[in-house]
């Protein structure tokens, strides 16, 4: 089963794939939308069929305290309208800290700020794919 992660940001969607088993996720690529979410939920579309993802696993970002904010409100109604388009299992993925854990990550791995930049959004979907994928196969 091929699970599309999902991370998505107020200008980007940071995009993970998983390989064709459902174990192991790897970065793939970051979308820039500028708040223009009717043409990213195309994007998206048109990434699951060619990648033939099975299922989405779209970021949840919590307060620290649990409750949902304006950022999980986001995600939500972006499922929402994503699950209109396509009839594939749209999972939320708790998601909080995953953008600074993506950046330690890189910053660990010596990679310069400007090429962070370019990458930390898909790096973050990457952990939140990970995540998911490793909590459902316990």
């Amino acid at each position: 089963m091929r699970y599309l992660g999902l991370d998505l940001g107020s200008r980007t969607l940071g995009v993970a794939k998983s390989d064709p088993s459902g174990l192991i996720a790897s970065s793939y690529t970051v979308i820039r939308h500028n708040e223009e979410y009717d043409r990213l939920l195309d994007e998206v579309v048109k990434l699951v069929n060619e990648l033939n993802i099975d299922a989405i696993v779209l970021g949840y970002p919590k307060n620290m305290n649990n409750t949902i904010g304006i950022k999980g409100e986001l995600s939500q109604k972006f499922k929402d309208k994503l699950s209109k388009k396509i009839n594939l299992p749209i999972y939320l993925q708790d998601e909080r800290l995953t953008t600074k854990s993506a950046t330690n990550m890189l910053i660990d791995g010596n990679v310069r700020r400007s090429d962070r930049k370019k990458v930390v959004d898909a790096v973050a979907a990457t952990i939140i794919l990970q995540t998911f994928l490793d909590q459902k196969g316990r």
